[in-house]
């Protein structure tokens, strides 16, 4: 994983190229730039894959062409073997040569045979010229933006504000040519919302919990391939207990981290595991009024999420990934995705299976603004490479042919992932009904009081530039009784709380964390004994 940073075209300019790179600083351990006449780029890398040998910008041996990468392509072996028999001559171990080679061999069709979180620009040193691409879930970001005689591109929404001008993301799934200084052309190479179309559906419940059963095993298999020490992040719900599971017994190197208010049950059911497992276990206890302006301002400024609610989750993110990089962690799975996949939220049981597939297509399609990119920028502000297992293309595949009441069944959501794995889940994982992390410790209420000032906060850090902060759009869904087409027209007509539903807000959450403080006031006090003898 990585920051890259590049300025393109007859104005880039050496002094604004090192203030972008300088803004990724978190993301990586080591700075390597190149400088030429018309092409500035650089990278913040985070050394795991041939730690020693896979510098970058990487060129190709015949430097034709220069390459910045951010993230891991986890098939990049197999590849390697097959261009190897196609005459490549390969000079490190690391991925990032692979990619290279892959465009030279296949051009753009190379993206296809990626599997893996990526984001890279390919330049052509003689034109100037550069190739996009991002994957197909969006798992790694890539921006751009564009100033007279000079276009740049950079990991970060915060390298690029400086400049003043329109920030435009790569869509996940996209790649297409960029002219230098000039415009921008991407196109699909995943179409998302068609996954799955044309295979059978699988509604056997027992092929259905095999294949999910093989389908995540492997992808949790290769994003353990390391030789570092590699981080869950444990919430005690089902799906990072299963990230756990299988890397205690994959990759005994391992240790859990979980984020909790103390006696909250979440803390509990994460720690019983841990023992159970024998895994170290960090626990991270804060308490609400631990939070402060000063921890949101910085989620914020970390995040640069649009959505209210995903900022408050990132408020309680971040201290994880604070922690995993004290302990000198920096590959981590988290269980992201699967809610979205196998039916976690109640919406999906609350409309028609029509409806509920394209509930289900449209939370796919924007975990790329919302859950992964807290993810990312959580993460990788404290130089720590996140993967999310459930998320790869071959899940997100598998899901789409699921039908709905293999997802919610007996009551339970997420029916079939406890029924593929129920012979390795402790009953009292696989048993426990959904209970978000920060909502049940209290911390998720904590951070809401900030909440009017979230918006401000955003366009401070000149973030509005790509988006300004817009409502959440589940609680705008819910209220147009999960109608998609009606909550979005409704968010597009009225992006932002009132300042009426703002206040409403604030007295609500006023009200809860007030609650322990007046229990303590007017609760009975402890008897004070006397001491015997």
């Amino acid at each position: 994983m990585c920051g890259i940073a590049l300025s393109l075209g007859p104005e880039a300019d050496p002094a604004t190229f090192r203030r972008m790179l300088a803004v990724l600083a978190p993301r990586g351990e080591v700075t390597e730039t190149r400088r030429e006449a018309g092409l500035l780029a650089g990278t913040r890398r985070l050394r795991i894959v041939d730690r020693e040998r896979a510098v970058q910008p990487w060129v190709s041996a015949d430097e034709r062409l220069l390459l910045c990468f951010n993230g891991e392509v986890f098939n990049h072996r197999e590849l390697r073997v097959e261009l190897t028999r196609l005459g490549h001559a390969f000079r490190s171990e690391s991925d990032t040569e692979v990619v290279l080679a892959a465009f030279e061999r296949w051009g753009e069709d190379a993206v296809r045979r990626l599997r893996g979180e990526y984001a890279f620009v390919v330049v052509e040193r003689a034109t100037g010229r550069a190739y996009l691409a991002r994957d197909p879930l969006g798992v790694k970001p890539l921006y751009w933006s564009r100033v007279p005689g000079c276009l740049h591109l950079a990991s970060e929404v915060k390298a690029l504000v400086g400049h003043g001008a329109p920030v435009a993301e790569v869509p996940p799934g996209h790649h297409g040519w960029a002219e230098p200084g000039g415009h921008v052309r991407l196109r699909p190479y995943v179409d998302l919302l068609a996954l799955g179309d044309g295979l059978p559906v699988v509604d056997d419940p027992d092929e259905a919990a095999l294949l999910v059963r093989a389908a995540l095993t492997d992808s949790i298999r290769m994003r353990l391939d390391t030789d570092l020490t590699v981080g869950v992040v444990l919430s005690g719900g089902l799906d990072s207990s299963l990230a756990l599971l299988h890397t205690h017994q994959l990759h005994p190197d391992c240790v859990a981290v979980t984020v909790g208010a103390p006696g909250s049950p979440d803390v509990a059911y994460a720690r019983r595991l841990a023992a159970d497992l024998g895994v170290p276990h960090e626990v991270i206890e804060l308490r609400p009024r631990d939070i402060r302006l000063a921890d949101v301002r910085e989620a914020i400024r970390i995040s640069e999420l649009t959505e209210y609610g995903d900022i408050i989750n990132a408020v309680v993110s971040v201290p994880i990934f604070r922690r995993l990089r004290d302990l000198g962690v920096k590959v981590v799975l988290t269980g992201d995705g699967s809610d979205e996949l196998f039916g976690g939220y109640p919406m999906y049981h609350q409309v028609g299976p029509e409806r509920a597939r394209r509930l289900f297509l449209h939370k796919i399609r924007n975990l790329c603004r919302t859950e992964l990119q807290r993810v990312d920028r959580a993460s990788m502000a404290h130089g720590v490479e996140a993967r999310v297992p459930f998320l790869d293309l071959s899940v997100v595949e598998l899901a789409m042919r699921l039908p709905l009441e293999l997802k919610l069944r007996e009551g339970q959501e997420k029916w079939i992932v406890r029924r593929a794995f129920a012979d390795v889940l402790p009953d009292y994982v696989r048993r426990r009904p959904k209970n978000p992390m920060s909502y049940s410790s209290g911390l998720h209420e904590r951070a809401r009081l900030y909440k009017p000032l979230f918006a401000r906060l955003h366009r401070s850090f000149g973030y509005h530039l790509l988006d300004p902060v817009r409502r959440d759009f589940d609680s705008v869904l819910t209220r147009c009784g999960n109608d998609l087409d009606r909550a979005i027209a409704d968010g597009l007509a009225r992006p932002d709380y009132t300042v009426l539903e703002h206040a409403r807000d604030l007295v609500g959450a006023a009200k809860w964390n007030a609650a322990p403080v007046v229990r303590r006031l007017v609760g009975p006090r402890a008897t004070r004994r006397t001491p015997v003898g």
